[in-house]
């Protein structure tokens, strides 16, 4: 089935930094960084860049449960680690992952009920008993001495069994490289609110960051042709081509100026704010269920200045314009995760020098 759209556009803002030996992260943690927290019963991936593929680190992880739905949702962002594919869309990937809300209990099948401590005392030495089964009577109805046990050597029949043993390593395990582990990116709280939340505020950051935006339009190609004396009126504007040939990105400056800190925007069925108007192609069918995608969440800029490592060796953090991700419609779910659509925007500014 297809899930109505997000009728409000929710922001989200960083929420100070997660201190493992105080907090306690689970999969309804908004949060940057870290590892990942997955669903139960969900079996965790291990994610690999498809330009060069190295293991991919985690940036994001966003709890975003569908109001029509019985399951718990997430979403998890990766990134390659290496700066030069941190830029471009095949350096990420989307991996979506849910659970019933109320899954019920179910026994494990290999364990079944618990035994009594007493049973288990009984039989743990019956190996082997149903292939022979002995009554434990002589030849004349007495009972047999029990000759044979005192006389088996354990160290000979060990020894014997390793003779059979082929010590050598297999073909394919010999080529195989050591196993690597993803860097991980120091972890942040993500809080949420509505974006009309934010229209209502008056404080000084906001009017400084409309200052800023002013003089960014006009230095940029978007002029002031007819403010009336007083501030009073409606200003116009006359679009004049601007320096990095992309007026979009102008649109995209006044669109955050509102909240220029927040690190990510999420409204599904909504459109994406865009950086640069070089979009790619349309996002790809479902390879689950062959349905439509719709448009979900996009990472911001803000969001590149939280992410460090937590170790100082290593490459540059990933730098990126904003991340565009794209979900199944229709969520559908067969178990297991589902790698879902993202695409990776650059500042034009910085396009004209890659």
């Amino acid at each position: 089935m297809a899930y109505p759209a997000q009728e409000s556009t929710l922001v989200g803002l960083c929420d100070g930094e997660i201190d493992p030996r105080r907090h306690r992260c689970s999969f309804l943690t908004n949060k940057v960084g870290g590892l990942p927290d997955w669903p139960p019963d969900v079996s965790p991936p291990a994610p690999s860049c498809a330009r060069c593929g190295a293991p991919l680190t985690h940036v994001v992880q966003v709890y975003c449960p569908l109001g029509a739905s019985s399951y718990h949702r997430n979403l998890h962002l990766f990134a390659c680690p290496r700066a030069a594919c941190s830029g471009r869309t095949d350096g990420w990937k989307v991996l979506r992952s849910q659970s019933l809300e109320q899954a019920p209990s179910r026994p494990d099948p290999a364990q079944g009920a618990p035994r009594p401590a007493t049973d288990w005392c009984d039989s743990a030495d019956d190996w082997g008993v149903e292939e022979e089964e002995d009554d434990g009577l002589g030849p004349d109805g007495g009972v047999e001495e029990a000759a044979a046990p005192q006389t088996h050597d354990p160290e000979l029949e060990v020894s014997s069994r390793l003779q059979d043993l082929c010590l050598a390593t297999p073909p394919q395990l010999e080529t195989l490289p050591p196993q690597q582990e993803a860097p991980v990116l120091r972890a942040y709280f993500v809080s949420v609110v509505e974006e009309s939340d934010l229209c209502t505020e008056e404080d000084a950051d906001l009017r400084h960051a409309q200052r800023l935006l002013r003089d960014y339009e006009k230095r940029e190609g978007l002029v002031v042709v007819g403010e009336t004396q007083n501030g009073g009126g409606e200003e116009k504007y006359e679009k004049t081509r601007a320096r990095h040939g992309d007026a979009v990105f102008s649109g995209f400056m006044k669109k955050i100026a509102l909240c220029p800190q927040q690190v990510l925007r999420y409204c599904r069925g909504g459109q994406p704010l865009c950086v640069s108007s070089s979009l790619s192609a349309a996002p790809p069918a479902c390879p689950s269920c062959g349905g439509g995608r719709t448009f979900e969440l996009q990472l911001m800029p803000a969001l590149v200045a939280l992410l460090r490592w937590t170790d100082s060796g290593g490459e540059a953090e990933p730098e990126f314009g904003t991340v565009l991700v794209y979900t199944c419609r229709s969520s559908c779910w067969s178990g297991s995760v589902l790698e879902e659509f993202c695409s990776v925007q650059s500042d034009p500014d910085q396009q004209l020098f890659t």
